[in-house]
């Protein structure tokens, strides 16, 4: 950070990010020079994203892609669209993607890109030309071999079909590599769309068991029924919990009995919104939050769970779909209160894990069957599952501590047997 730019909050990502690098650095005992290495992107770029409307008018974007660390491999992360974009959040997000691969074993690096504005706002034609535009802007940055986007929050498979298209139609030649999380039959992964809430639902699972709760005896709370928690909820009830609480953006619902994902996907498909959903009653989206549940799962938006409610959280178990969703003074609390908080980095992990999987099937132009990709990946989550879990026992660390330190290992070691470029 320069001298000019003001002073961080307490609650913003990027300090929450680099507090866990701290306390990662402390206790790995790292070197002054790798740890100001890692708490610096390697590369970021801010672009304008103009925009014609459809009604002839033109507005102005800001856009950003951030690549934190290529230690381990290509950069690789999501891509955005939200009013609350910015460079900082940004930042933070590419950081966690590096710890993120690391923890899981994917040869990449982190970085995250996005776009400050609402698409619930825009045409599809709108979206397009906003994805063109941006894509055009960062050309130069990414690659299969060098960046690689791939679907966040306000964009899908749609989105990352235009941004292969427009790099493609840059290099004369199609490139399904650029990109991961594509349409099926622009060379996409079966089981990808629903990686990220296949991985949590393991570990949710896994947190279960390791508390000794039956599934089929359990319930459990998702904020946000989109990208993430939608097939989370779906997995979760397929094992036998109890899904009593779901929101959305615009409003959250509760029925002690447990809710029906299937008729609430219907009512979604439907109408847009969980809201007004005959099989649960409405409740105050902040209190699903603390909703006297086993496990709960925030898969929405980052820093939800903060010093103010984590006092009031009731469930046991606490299941990050989400990046960043609880703050570093929450995460505290919930620890002296003994919550087990299964961090981001491990809990949304799938997503990346089927992306590399899409990406090696894309270089290798040949597709694996949904069963492998699905094996692949409990795999992949039960392994680093139980690398957080042992480290964080031997250590005396909580699983967050564990998970970051592990992570910041993995990434120091590459960094220091590559060396440093003169």
């Amino acid at each position: 950070m320069n001298a000019q730019e003001p002073p961080l909050e307490s609650t913003s990502p990027l300090t929450d990010a680099l507090a866990q690098l701290d306390g990662a650095a402390q206790h790995l005992g790292i070197s002054p020079g790798a740890h100001a290495m890692l708490a610096q992107p390697r590369r970021e770029l801010m672009v304008s994203v103009p925009l014609r409307r459809d009604d002839g008018s033109t507005v102005v974007y800001s856009g950003y892609r951030v690549q934190h660390n290529f230690s381990r491999g290509p950069a690789k992360g999501g891509l955005r669209y939200s009013p609350s974009v910015d460079i900082d959040e940004i930042r933070a997000l590419a950081m966690w993607m590096t710890w993120k691969c690391a923890l899981v074993d994917v040869p990449y690096g982190g970085a995250k890109g996005g776009v400050a504005f609402e698409p619930r706002d825009h045409s599809k034609a709108e979206l397009e030309r906003v994805t063109r535009r941006y894509t055009s802007e960062i050309l130069p940055i990414i690659g299969p071999d060098v960046d690689i986007p791939a679907p966040d929050m306000g964009t899908d498979e749609q989105t990352m079909a235009w941004i292969m298209d427009t790099y493609s139609s840059a290099q004369g030649h199609t490139v399904p590599g650029v990109v991961t999380g594509k349409p099926i039959s622009l060379g996409g992964s079966l089981g990808r769309a629903s990686a990220t809430s296949r991985g949590v639902s393991h570990v949710a699972l896994m947190a279960m068991a390791s508390c000794g709760i039956d599934p089929t005896q359990a319930s459990a709370a998702v904020q946000g029924f989109g990208k993430v928690g939608r097939d989370a909820a779906r997995f979760l009830h397929d094992a036998g919990v109890a899904i009593q609480a779901v929101s959305d953006v615009d409003g959250a619902i509760f029925n002690g009995n447990g809710i029906s994902i299937s008729a609430l996907g219907a009512h979604v498909d439907a109408t847009g919104s969980v809201a007004g959903f005959d099989g649960a009653e409405d409740l105050d989206p902040a209190d699903l939050l603390t909703a006297e549940v086993d496990a709960l799962i925030p898969a929405a938006l980052e820093g939800v769970i903060t010093a103010d409610n984590a006092h009031d959280i009731r469930a046991g178990i606490v299941v990050e779909g989400a990046n960043g969703p609880t703050t570093n003074e929450a995460d505290e609390i919930l620890h002296d209160r003994g919550v087990l908080v299964v961090p981001d980095i491990l809990a949304n992990a799938g997503g990346v894990i089927v992306s590399y999987f899409e990406w090696v099937q894309a270089n290798q132009a040949y597709q694996w069957r949904e069963s492998e990709v699905n094996e692949r990946l409990e795999e992949r989550m039960t392994r680093a599952w139980y690398s957080v879990i042992e480290y964080a026992s031997l250590h005396r660390l909580t699983y967050r501590q564990a998970a970051t330190a592990l992570a910041v290992q993995r990434v120091v070691e590459a960094h220091e047997l590559r060396g440093l470029y003169p």
